[in-house]
């Protein structure tokens, strides 16, 4: 298959040297100056390097892809779909590889449903340098789906096997954006928290000060997604938290959420998250006064980095 990869970080470099290892005609849209003749890939999945193929401009392909994996942090979401447009052919999917909340939406906004696919990524993965990355955890099989229920699920089920195939094990999940949400409602716990107090996961929930504002931060979710009719796999917060502290966490309880690294650079994907709540709150009428003061938190920390 054709696979153009938006956002050669972390997760995108991740698909990125995957694809091409398996065989598939991959190309990395990158900033300019940034090309890359070879990625080199270590940890849970194994250890390899691969040859890749790097462009920085659209122009430069030479091929229309059959599939955009779209991997830029959320705040440059907007401004990434809008410059791959020569890119994207009458069959091209479009496949939000993300954080958070509005990403999806901001690509159906641009291209219409039926062309935008939604994947749930829940292994982490860092850079060590430019090149170099390392696989570091993985929770659960990336999960993918089209929210809308335009694209054929064999397509949709075959693209997940080709994931699989390529070492990214990967399924096909009907309901996909609630998967997407039970992602945001983990990371609005724990990404912000770990990044200002610069601790891992298992931490946070072991200190009863950090499980208290997770709680809350988790409860003010619920009230919003409720009041906005964002349906998710768990009723109440209560019967989500049990999950999360006896079943999500263990396994990742030695991970620093990436938002550490990106706080240090200062530019987060706080906006995304706990942000976004606080905007659907607003919208809906519903008080978060818990994850308005930790976005404010991070941006402080954001801004003092800036500086730095």
């Amino acid at each position: 298959m054709r696979f153009l990869v938006v956002g050669v970080g972390a997760i995108g470099s991740s698909y990125f040297a995957f694809l091409t290892r398996a065989g598939h005609e991959a190309v990395g849209l990158v900033k300019r100056g940034r090309k890359l003749k070879n990625l080199s890939v270590r940890g849970i999945w194994g250890e390899f390097e691969v040859p890749v193929k790097t462009v920085e401009s659209p122009s430069e392909l030479g091929l229309t892809p059959e599939v955009v994996i779209l991997s830029v942090k959320s705040y440059d979401t907007r401004r990434a779909l809008e410059n791959i447009r020569e890119a994207v052919g009458r069959n091209t999917l479009i496949m939000i590889a993300q954080n958070g909340y509005g990403n999806y939406e901001t690509a159906v906004e641009l291209y219409g449903e039926g062309k935008v696919i939604l994947a749930r990524v829940i292994f982490g993965s860092e850079v060590l340098e430019p090149g170099s990355i390392r696989i570091t955890v993985s929770a659960d099989d990336v999960v993918i789906g089209d929210p809308a229920g335009i694209v054929k699920e064999d397509y949709l089920k075959d693209l997940a096997h080709t994931f699989t195939e390529a070492g990214i094990p990967t399924r096909y999940e009907r309901e996909v954006y609630k998967f997407l949400w039970d992602k945001i409602i983990y990371n609005c716990a724990l990404n912000p928290l770990g990044a200002l107090l610069e601790v891992n996961y298992g931490t946070l929930a072991e200190n009863p000060h950090t499980r208290e504002l997770m709680d809350r931060i988790v409860e003010e979710v619920f009230e919003v997604t409720r009041s906005a009719g964002i349906e998710t796999f768990w009723k109440t917060a209560e019967e989500y938290l049990k999950v999360f502290y006896e079943r999500l966490i263990p396994p990742t309880s030695a991970h620093y959420p990436s938002m550490l690294a990106d706080v240090k650079k200062g530019k987060t994907e706080i906006d995304a998250l706990n942000g976004a709540i606080c905007r659907l709150g607003s919208k809906y009428g519903v008080a978060t006064p818990t994850n308005r003061v930790i976005t404010e938190l991070v941006k402080a920390k954001e801004l003092l980095n800036q500086g730095s």
